[in-house]
């Protein structure tokens, strides 16, 4: 099988989306990005990922009730796949062998 490609940002929604397991509608994710990396997220940069993410087979997505108020729009809420959890765990490990790969002298200034 072909290794998936996974980039930064579409890593960080994926990781908050896993994160919000159970809770992980639009801007639940957004706050919850802007809160650890200290960073803005664009509504529609983040949209656009939830959709390639659920395109690539790592997110699946379903619509929640529509409640009064939210004057009757339903949320969609997001779950993260054994495909997206294999990917994320892939590029864990990849990093991490980047970083037992640096020699100690590397950052010794």
């Amino acid at each position: 099988m072909k290794r998936a490609h996974l980039g930064e940002f579409e890593e960080t929604v994926l990781l908050t989306v896993a994160i919000l397991f159970g809770n992980a509608y639009g801007f639940n994710i957004k706050h919850e990005i802007e809160k650890r990396n200290q960073r803005k997220v664009s509504i529609g940069a983040m949209r656009t990922t939830l959709s390639r993410l659920e395109k690539k087979g790592f997110l699946v997505s379903e619509l929640g009730e529509a409640t009064k108020v939210r004057g009757g729009k339903r949320k969609r809420y997001f779950k993260v796949t054994p495909f997206g959890k294999k990917v994320l765990e892939e590029v864990m490990e990849n990093r991490q062998q980047l970083w037992n790969a640096i020699p100690g002298a590397a950052f010794n200034f």
